[in-house]
């Protein structure tokens, strides 16, 4: 199926909604796009959006569609309020790939308190900039220099990969998120049964 493409570039949008919704487009935001104290809506999948090069600043961004696999190093966050479910999604600056719009990729002062997060890595930035969900959700923080450490653990054989994976993340990997409820359900055991695996070791926010 075509999709028709909409575009949204060279403009700076302030105090506005904007909701994206069509099943039959294809949304591109930017180059240069600045959003500045926005509510933005997605109520589209991942394969439907393309981040190019976009700016959001002081804005609140409602994901009404799970994200899935969603790179947002192509966009740069501050001081952003995000909702919704977000799996496997990279956030931050990717300084190691050449690819259009990295330079742009950043993220701080952002509140994910009220998301839903799962395998999601921040790259690239200050993490004690960011407010991050708590438990059941948990966040390791510098994964990639503890990479051994948590490879290490006697995980359920059903989520080992999750954690054994580290040393192939970016190195300046700040955080990775995960949800523990998402984890107990594939692995078949209980949340306190991963918050035990987790004890002892330090930098671990809950």
């Amino acid at each position: 199926m075509w999709l028709n493409n909409v575009t949204f570039e060279d403009k700076l949008l302030e105090n506005e909604r904007l909701e994206l919704r069509d099943k039959d487009a294809l949304y591109y935001l930017g180059p240069n796009f600045t959003l500045r104290s926005c509510t933005l809506v997605l109520r589209v999948p991942a394969r439907q959006l393309l981040l190019c090069g976009v700016k959001f600043i002081d804005c609140t961004l409602e994901v009404k569609r799970e994200l899935k696999n969603l790179p947002w190093y192509t966009a740069s966050l501050k001081g952003c309020r995000l909702t919704g479910r977000f799996l496997g999604c990279d956030f931050g600056h990717m300084s190691e790939a050449v690819l259009p719009h990295y330079d742009v990729g950043h993220i701080e002062d952002c509140d994910f308190t009220a998301a839903f997060l799962h395998g999601c890595r921040f790259v690239g930035c200050d993490a004690r900039t960011l407010q991050l969900p708590r438990w059941p959700h948990f966040t390791i923080l510098e994964p990639h220099r503890r990479s051994r450490e948590f490879a290490s653990i006697l995980w359920p054989k059903e989520i080992r990969a999750w954690f054994t994976t580290f040393h192939m993340d970016p190195e300046r990997t700040a955080a990775t998120t995960f949800s523990a409820t998402a984890l107990a359900k594939e692995a078949g055991i209980s949340e306190e049964r991963i918050r035990a695996l987790l004890e002892g070791h330090s930098d671990v926010l809950y």
